[in-house]
């Protein structure tokens, strides 16, 4: 068994059918349009479309990044722009995939719910590496605020990212990396 693992270029947004061909443990170089957005961004979002309002953004196919980015710096599209803690988002994404969101990027684990959705609707679970915002935040080659600026840091904003390194924790399978990754390291590392 090879420890090479293919890196796979994917433009966002994506279709269900590019989605359920992704597997956990893949690494990606994600490019093209996502939005980023938290926890009260979430909350807001959700409301918006179970009171029939038009949200500022489809979510059809689209990825969201769990992200609160440090201001930009000169020549950046934004400053610091490492994951954050996606299970804060739990309460929510089942509803945001039912109506159409791909993918999703963040850090740890995800509740049942969500990955229950995920295999019903074809969605995706991508981990970036936390503590890397710096570099995370070269891929993001422009930033824009959407909606709900009030929020600061956690205001919906449109993200151009090029080359943004990702991995694929949960697939539409269901297939978790964060539950076999260390039997398949300790596997490949046992004497």
């Amino acid at each position: 068994m090879s420890d090479k693992v293919e890196t796979i270029r994917l433009q966002a947004p994506f279709t269900e059918g590019e989605a359920r061909a992704l597997k956990s443990g893949q690494r990606i170089l994600l490019s093209g349009e996502i939005y980023s957005l938290r926890d009260a961004g979430h909350k807001r979002l959700v409301e918006l479309i179970k009171h029939g309002e038009e949200p500022p953004i489809t979510l059809e196919n689209n990825v969201l990044y769990y992200v609160g980015p440090s201001p930009a710096k000169a020549g950046r599209a934004l400053g610091s722009a490492g994951p954050t803690t996606s299970s804060r988002m739990d309460p929510y994404t089942p509803f945001l995939i039912k109506n159409g969101l791909r993918g999703m990027i963040g850090k740890g684990y995800r509740s049942d719910e969500v990955v229950a959705a995920m295999k019903e609707h074809g969605a995706v679970y991508f981990a970036a590496i936390g503590g890397a915002g710096a570099l995370i935040s070269r891929a993001i080659k422009e930033a824009e605020v959407i909606a709900w600026e009030d929020l600061g840091t956690e205001a919906l904003r449109r993200l151009k990212v090029e080359n943004m390194p990702v991995t694929v924790v949960i697939d539409t399978g269901g297939n978790n990396l964060y539950e076999v990754g260390p039997h398949i390291w300790l596997t490949r590392h046992h004497d």
